[in-house]
């Protein structure tokens, strides 16, 4: 590896972005990386080793992934084979999707954006119409809805706003897996080779020393809407501004500056 770990221009074009109609945009979710994660960073510290921390973040990546993509083959109406690892969470998520009587389209389901404006692209999970209000889902498999992730949503919302002139609103829907404590209600996600444990709320107590006796894995979904966009994607132009400026080197290589 090279300058910030990017082989040559060619790996940096590939893994930080898109080639449409010729041109090569950066993605979305690669410029949103430029803003701090203390959460992550205290993650690591807590770890046995670097080794240990990467590894453990890989596999539950993986498990998310996993989730993600059984949904998406859903959305298109396929009737994917579901690991047993995680089928909780899909049982949820189908049980969401059925109650709220969400309408899609083949053609909206992993759907491309492009910004030509602002010069950035992406890939939605989907368009949807969901209690009468036509707008962007976003799918999440994380232990809470992260602030961070209105400044992605709302990259797609400005990209698709002339496209779509009845786009109204997004949200994030997380989808995830979860044990709950037959004694005192706290609950465990089982993600990766991580076991995070959460009181039922907050300043309840638990079971001493750790003594759980957990319930069934069972599939949990959440969702929020985030209707008010215009300030987030604000902050997304200033996150692109930093990540331009931290990566001038290889957008000068490719021709993008």
């Amino acid at each position: 590896m090279s300058l910030w770990g990017y082989k040559d221009a060619n790996d940096f074009m590939e893994r930080s972005g898109y080639v449409i109609d010729g041109i090569w945009y950066p993605r979305v979710t690669k410029i949103v990386e430029i803003k701090s994660k203390p959460a992550l960073y205290f993650y690591y510290a807590e770890a046995a080793s670097y080794a240990a921390a990467n590894a453990s973040t890989k596999k539950s990546a993986e498990e998310g992934t996993l989730i993600h993509n059984t949904i998406e083959k859903i959305l298109l109406g396929e009737n994917p084979e579901i690991e047993e690892s995680v089928r909780p969470a899909i049982a949820a998520f189908k049980d969401f999707f059925e109650k709220n009587s969400i309408q899609t389209s083949k053609d909206f389901i992993e759907k491309r954006i492009l910004s030509r404006e602002h010069r950035y692209a992406g890939t939605i999970d989907a368009l949807v119409l969901l209690d009468g209000k036509f707008g962007v889902l976003d799918v999440k498999t994380s232990q809470s809805i992260y602030r961070d992730y209105n400044l992605q949503t709302s990259a797609y919302m400005d990209a698709l706003k002339n496209d779509f002139r009845n786009l109204q609103t997004r949200w994030i829907l997380r989808v995830d897996q979860i044990k709950t404590c037959l004694a005192c209600e706290a609950t465990m996600r089982p993600k990766g080779d991580k076991q995070k444990i959460r009181a039922a709320t907050y300043g309840h107590r638990m079971c001493p020393d750790d003594s759980h006796e957990w319930g069934e894995l069972k599939g949990v979904t959440e969702l929020k809407e985030f209707p008010c966009w215009k300030g987030d994607f604000s902050a997304f132009l200033g996150a692109k501004k930093l990540w331009e400026w931290e990566n001038d080197f290889w957008l000068r290589k490719v021709g993008y500056i």
